[in-house]
């Protein structure tokens, strides 16, 4: 929704004022309240109740809301005056608009013979970086629709023959947008490229003695890793490293500048950096949530999960609340207290969570059968279509494919089957939406990506 702010051309007050807006605000929240106040046939693991019983809003209040106009052309005409600072649009309207009006269609990207698509995050307005299970960094153009591969970085370990290639499972962009973490290629190290020329810059060796699972930056300097080795390692990339320009690209190998255990975990499965707390938050495979502290880099509680099964991932609003993926539903998750808010059923029994993200007020999950969903946190309810009332949003992918191993008989062809979206990610925008993924078994190789507009 977006909101202007008003001035009256001519006269006291502006054209948006008017009385009976203030009576359709109080039916609206009485109907809300009215509507709340029901008693569900299965009672909520969580109750609020308002601060005050009173139904009249302050005078400073009912003035705010007569002289802010809610009409999105307001907005537009106040921003093509460059008025900026009066005018305001939530971060998820485009989305929701799109999603609530069925307006988005997929155009399915062709991977050829790659496995699994792990991690995904758009580099700009036209291209998405994505890394796969066979290890592959991919830039895919979303306007020649021509992929890329970027070059692994080598570690000192590939230089003595210690090969570890299990996949790229984390891509992550600094705050700036100057840098682009991910894995090298020994799975066990990460590497850092400069964004957007994606020269190599340099790679972090020598901190994990497993998988590197999963990354998030701190700010334009400092990063997280967390590694299946239930260890966690804290790195900087210093400005001195971007400054040296050299003819043919280069990279160095760095220490990491701390790597302490992330006790009570057992292999740290997700990362994200809660920064209106100032907290990093770790998820591990045993059905622990554990935060540390981003300033000291020391782990302050753990916290056990309702379920242990299957907790693959993490993401965190902008106002703190945690959401984490389960099996069968999403754990909405109080950063303050870590008790569990609301749990979201998935509505498809034994689909699994793969992949979560805000937009603004909307839980974005990606499923294990193919299927995205969208969970409206002030509704308290899955995403409704405008179209028909009746039905929630929901985005089916395309048949991806899946390519006979050991097990299948040598002459079956490509086999049909409903992929895993094991990662999906917003363009700045929130009109775009790129999801990609494989095979929910883990014998099987192949691959789906698809591009929503």
């Amino acid at each position: 929704m977006s909101k202007t702010r008003l001035r009256p051309v001519f006269g006291r007050t502006p054209s948006c004022s008017l009385t009976h807006r203030l009576e359709e605000r109080r039916n609206k929240i009485k109907a809300l309240k009215l509507e709340l106040s029901r008693k569900p046939d299965k009672p909520e693991d969580f109750i609020s109740y308002e601060d005050s019983d009173s139904e009249e809003e302050p005078l400073s209040v009912q003035k705010e809301i007569l002289n802010t106009s809610y009409n999105f052309v307001d907005y537009v005409r106040n921003r093509e005056i460059w008025n900026t600072k009066m005018s305001s649009v939530a971060s998820d309207y485009g989305s929701r608009h799109i999603l609530t009006h069925e307006m988005f269609r997929e155009t399915p990207i062709s991977l050829g013979n790659m496995n699994k698509v792990f991690c995904s995050q758009w580099l700009s307005d036209r291209q998405v970086v994505f890394g796969t299970k066979c290890n592959k960094l991919m830039v895919y153009d979303v306007v020649t629709h021509k992929i890329d591969q970027i070059p692994s970085l080598l570690s000192k370990r590939d230089m003595l023959g210690s090969d570890q290639q299990c996949g790229i499972h984390s891509v992550q962009i600094n705050p700036s947008r100057t840098l682009l973490a991910t894995g090298a290629r020994n799975t066990c190290d990460i590497a850092i490229y400069r964004l957007p020329t994606l020269d190599p810059v340099c790679v972090g060796e020598n901190a994990h003695r497993d998988w590197v699972f999963d990354m998030c930056w701190l700010d334009d300097e400092f990063l997280v890793s967390g590694s299946r080795d239930t260890k966690m390692a804290l790195w900087r990339i210093t400005p001195d490293m971007l400054e040296s320009k050299q003819e043919i690209p280069r990279h160095r190998h760095i220490s990491a500048i701390s790597v302490k255990d992330c006790r009570n975990s057992q292999k740290v499965r997700a990362l994200t950096f809660n920064k209106r707390y100032e907290e990093i938050a770790a998820l591990s495979l045993n059905g622990y949530i554990h935060i540390w502290n981003a300033e000291t880099f020391k782990q302050k509680l753990s916290r056990k999960l309702p379920s242990s099964q299957e907790n693959v991932c993490l993401a965190v609003q902008d106002s703190g609340l945690y959401a984490i993926g389960c099996r069968s539903y999403t754990l909405l998750l109080d950063c303050r207290t870590l008790q569990a808010v609301k749990k979201v059923s998935s509505r498809y029994s034994g689909c699994g969570i793969r992949s979560a993200s805000f937009q603004g007020d909307v839980l974005t999950v990606g499923t294990g059968l193919g299927m995205l969903m969208f969970y409206d946190l002030k509704a308290g309810k899955y995403l409704e279509s405008s179209i028909n009332s009746s039905r929630t949003v929901v985005l089916k992918a395309s048949k991806g494919f899946v390519f006979p191993d050991e097990e299948f008989i040598d002459n079956i062809q490509n086999i049909k089957y409903v992929p895993a979206i094991y990662t999906h990610c917003y363009d700045t925008s929130g009109t775009r939406l790129f999801t990609a993924g494989g095979p929910l078994p883990a014998t099987l190789t192949g691959n789906y990506a698809g591009l929503w507009q």
